[in-house]
């Protein structure tokens, strides 16, 4: 499909999006603002406190599935900020954010072949991690609460998901020598790519695939910090709703978390937009949160969620590129455990 195409379609998805799913909420929330003063300011810095732990957690498990040469904690941060930003801008802004981070590591020092496996298991591992935490809460939630629909749909793409990431783990690294053969046949009609070069990244992205399963302490640490991430990024919805005069469950908001958040995966909109505002207000609505809460809990969670990352993240590009540093970090930052 021609770029000028894509273009097109992601800016009008992008704005059917906005004006069906996003303006009617703010709309509705109108009515509500008188909530607003009702807020205590020390459980809104709870929940900035949860959304930067949650960004915590993120450098933590880009190091760790970039270990042994992953870059100090600063420098993470602030690519994993860039990229953040980039992605919330950009409709299907997943590529983009992964080639700026993928071009910025590798100015770090961080090899080529570590660099490309790391953002692609931390990308699609943190997916699965996601569908994991969405599938017990559903388990839990629904003899309590009922079926729904939706549930069984995203539960659908998620198996699907799993599939994918295992599938490709799998051929990569039992089937190497077929994935070799039919990738070099497939190069060979692409002029720009040369299948020797193809071939030599692939052994080393399957090396490092054999290394992090081996290795069950970073495998281990890997998830525990993707896991990490979600729910606290989920714990900060959770105080805003609570902020807002309502105590759900933390199953119930689990499950309506990871339902917008997966369908939120379908790169039409940048991070989601409009797409998790649309599904998680009437999902939680559907849990007992009164209307006007759901609208203003969600809206300030997508506040500090979505929206003020962007600025962040464009100052921390910026820093990037403004002092770059003189020369390659080390290959292997002092310490013995990727977590340390």
């Amino acid at each position: 499909m021609p770029r000028e195409i894509r273009i097109i379609l992601s800016v009008g998805s992008l704005v059917f999006v906005f004006e069906y799913l996003v303006l009617p909420q703010f709309a509705s929330a109108r009515s509500s603002l008188h909530l607003l003063a009702q807020l205590n300011p020390l459980i809104v810095i709870l929940a900035v406190l949860f959304e930067m732990a949650a960004l915590y957690a993120y450098v933590e498990l880009t190091r760790t599935v970039m270990y042994p040469y992953s870059p100090s904690r600063f420098n993470t941060l602030r690519v994993n900020l860039a990229g953040l930003a980039i992605g919330h801008v950009v409709p299907g802004g997943t590529a983009p954010a992964g080639a700026l981070s993928y071009r910025i590591f590798n100015e770090l020092g961080v090899p080529k072949e570590t660099n490309a496996f790391g953002l692609a298991a931390q990308g699609s591992g943190s997916a699965v991690v996601l569908n994991i935490i969405f599938w017990l809460a559903l388990v839990i939630s629904i003899p309590l609460r009922g079926f729904n629909p939706l549930y069984g749909f995203a539960a659908l793409v998620g198996v699907f998901l799993l599939l994918a990431f295992f599938g490709t783990i799998l051929l990569i690294t039992r089937g190497q020598r077929h994935a070799d053969a039919w990738l070099r046949a497939a190069t060979r009609h692409i002029p720009a790519l040369d299948p020797d070069r193809i071939s030599s990244l692939l052994s080393k992205v399957a090396d490092r695939i054999t290394l992090l399963i081996n290795n069950r302490r970073t495998l281990w640490w890997a998830f525990t910090w993707a896991g990490l991430n979600w729910l606290l990024d989920a714990s900060c919805l959770w105080v805003f709703v609570w902020a807002f005069g309502h105590a759900i469950s933390p199953i119930d908001l689990l499950v309506a978390y990871g339902l917008a958040n997966i369908f939120a995966a379908i790169p039409i909109t940048p991070a989601g937009l409009g797409v998790i505002e649309g599904l998680l207000i009437p999902t939680l609505v559907g849990f007992g949160v009164p209307n006007s809460q759901a609208i203003l809990a969600v809206l300030a969670y997508r506040l500090v969620n979505f929206w003020i990352p962007i600025p962040i993240g464009g100052v921390a590009y910026a820093s990037l590129q403004w002092r770059r540093p003189p020369k390659a970090e080390p290959a292997n930052e002092s310490g013995p455990s990727p977590s340390a």
